[in-house]
């Protein structure tokens, strides 16, 4: 799937010079429909970035799809058609590896895919199939490259000098740093606001664009402490990142994080994260090992990581 993606060129959007003459896309839907299309595309990253006025356009443009078991949505190596959004189902992600089809993820009542194929004009990067009776809710290309795609383009030229400076990305490619901008969304958190739960499952990835947080573990060994409280074990300011340990070892959060002052947060989801920041991994890993030293200082332990 890498390999397409890298050698992809992204869709000019600037091309599209007469797009406002464009008619626009309407499916109209019952307040029950909308009701369910806004719970489903509420954490969707792509839209994270979009005006509300463009939101709306994209909630009337989408069309709702019923699947049934073992349904392909889309197969590897198509044409791109649609962008679709779960609202629920389970989907299994396969792709073509030596002539067998290898699953290799799956989608679980939530989520989105098929954006690659639009933003980056590739052919279809991996087969999507239904494992149970699901619905989807599907963005057209037109749409999504109007809306979606432009959108973008302007969000690449609001991060790309903030990119540019988080230490982490600095062994990627330009156009490997510009592909995560693609996919960031963007989060503003209140004083004291909690970002990440200790114990829960992991979904994103973090890095501060504005603000502070304070990284905090309520540890499971020293259950003597006065009520077992958190201890604030690290700070993160501007572009320094958070979140990747639970996603580089595949386990609960083993901390939580919290807003300090008015912080605004850049968000990559798991499957972005696995896809695009693969090189970055020995030097995430390395800083496992700094985390394990300073939950020895602190607890004379580092099982607090290992569970």
């Amino acid at each position: 799937m890498q390999t397409v993606l890298m050698c992809a060129e992204a869709y000019n959007p600037d091309d599209d010079e007469d797009d406002d003459a464009e008619p626009r896309v309407v499916h109209p839907k019952t307040d029950e429909q909308r009701h369910r299309l806004q719970d489903a595309c509420r954490d969707i990253l792509l839209f994270k970035t979009l005006e509300q006025e463009q939101f709306s356009e994209v909630l009337d443009a989408m069309f709702e799809v019923l699947v049934k078991p073992q349904e392909h949505i889309i197969d590897q190596g198509d044409d791109g058609d649609n962008f679709y959004v779960i609202e629920k189902g389970v989907y299994e992600i396969f792709v073509l590896k030596d002539d067998v089809n290898v699953c290799v993820g799956k989608y679980d009542n939530k989520g989105s895919f098929g954006e690659l194929a639009l933003m980056y004009n590739t052919p279809r990067a991996a087969t999507i199939v239904a494992t149970e009776e699901g619905a989807l809710w599907g963005l057209d290309r037109a749409t999504f490259h109007r809306l979606i795609v432009r959108n973008n383009a302007k969000k690449r030229r609001m991060y790309e000098a903030f990119i540019e400076c988080v230490p982490l990305l600095k062994s990627l490619e330009l156009s490997e740093r510009m592909k995560i901008v693609d996919v960031l969304g963007a989060r503003a958190y209140k004083d004291g606001e909690r970002i990440i739960t200790q114990g829960e499952k992991a979904d994103c990835f973090y890095i501060v664009e504005s603000g502070e947080v304070k990284i905090m573990i309520r540890s499971k060994t020293k259950v003597g402490q006065q009520n077992n409280a958190e201890v604030e074990v690290a700070r993160c300011s501007r572009g320094q990142y958070f979140g990747e340990l639970a996603l580089v070892t595949n386990k609960p959060r083993a901390a939580s994080v919290y807003a300090v002052g008015e912080t605004k947060c850049l968000v990559i989801d798991i499957r972005a994260f696995e896809r695009l920041l693969g090189p970055c991994m020995d030097i995430m890993k390395r800083n496992i090992s700094q985390y394990e030293d300073q939950l020895v200082a602190l607890f004379g332990s580092s099982v607090d990581l290992k569970h």
